[in-house]
């Protein structure tokens, strides 16, 4: 089949993509976006999230044709000219990112969650990131980058 969708701002036209294929065989096999990680293959520990139409999910459990004329952002989009976003930058600046397999989908899901709660408790950190597992144990470190992300996007930082 042909699919036409938008990944990180840019149409995309892909031809002949298998009925089959997971958004994430696209986005890593045909678009190159290695971002998206490939752990599990079964939806259980978050290293293939990506943004569907803004809201986080598991792109191994996503048809790639159910993105079709969609918006799709990969933690590639995420920066904005040349700069990274909050969130990115908060990331790596508490050390959130120990061996970084995971970092792409915490970024995205914590993206996910700031967008619809600007003020969120670790509770509901925790929460929004439980779909994502880190190998490295770097939970402590990951709450306090997204509790600084949130605190910079309130402030309004770039």
């Amino acid at each position: 089949m042909d699919l036409c969708l938008t990944v990180n701002g840019q149409p995309i036209s892909l031809a002949e993509v298998p009925g089959e294929a997971s958004l994430l065989e696209v986005l890593r096999g045909r678009l190159g976006l290695l971002g998206t990680k490939e752990g599990c293959g079964v939806g259980e520990c978050g290293a293939c999230t990506v943004l569907l139409d803004g809201r986080a999910l598991n792109s191994c459990l996503t048809a790639a044709w159910q993105a079709a004329g969609r918006q799709v952002t990969t933690i590639e989009g995420l920066a904005q000219g040349g700069h990274l976003h909050p969130l990115q930058r908060a990331f790596v600046e508490t050390g959130a990112v120990q061996c970084g397999f995971c970092t792409p989908g915490m970024i995205l899901a914590a993206w996910d969650l700031l967008q619809r709660n600007d003020h969120p408790s670790d509770q509901e950190i925790k929460q929004a990131l439980a779909g994502n597992l880190c190998r490295c144990t770097g939970y402590h470190d990951i709450l306090r980058a997204v509790r600084r992300a949130a605190r910079w996007l309130r402030e309004g930082a770039p």
